[in-house]
């Protein structure tokens, strides 16, 4: 069972990034790597709801998707939820290829720090078929996407 993880410090609340999370034209502003866009497509965020998220490669054909060659199309599983701290999911890619099947289980955290949060996601059971350096970009780009969704949020209040 492959683990990646990544981790950033944010300059905004527990509270304003677990927020990032509740809201699906949130989501969609800034799950996406920088070389992608998002659509939600489904979006029940409860402890036992689910969305379901197209994110769709900026260039056609510069991407190697999941779904099709030109976006990943995935469920996500709300599996637990504690405010302001912790997000369990649990991701199913929709692909017709083995090395995109199973269920990766991803967690969030969130610890208050002065000034900040510290982020942390930790993702278990990663499919083969996504390469460890895609994945671990595409979580740090999330982050650095999060960040300056909820930073610039903040400050806009």
């Amino acid at each position: 069972m492959r683990i990646d993880s990544a981790s950033r410090f944010i300059s905004a609340s527990p509270k304003a990034i677990y927020q990032a999370f509740a809201e699906s034209d949130a989501i969609e502003r800034w799950i996406p790597p920088n070389n992608m866009t998002g659509k939600m497509l489904h979006f029940d965020f409860r402890e036992g709801g689910s969305y379901r998220i197209r994110l769709t490669y900026t260039e056609p054909g510069q991407g190697h998707g999941k779904t099709s060659k030109d976006y990943d199309e995935v469920e996500v599983r709300i599996t637990k939820l504690e405010d302001e701290q912790r997000i369990e999911q649990e991701i199913t890619f929709e692909s017709e290829e083995p090395a995109f099947t199973g269920i990766m289980r991803m967690i969030w955290t969130f610890q208050y720090e002065e000034n900040g949060t510290l982020v942390s996601v930790r993702a278990e059971n990663v499919p083969e078929g996504i390469r460890p350096k895609d994945h671990q970009t595409g979580l740090n780009s999330s982050l650095e996407n999060l960040a300056i969704f909820v930073e610039t949020e903040s400050s806009d209040r």
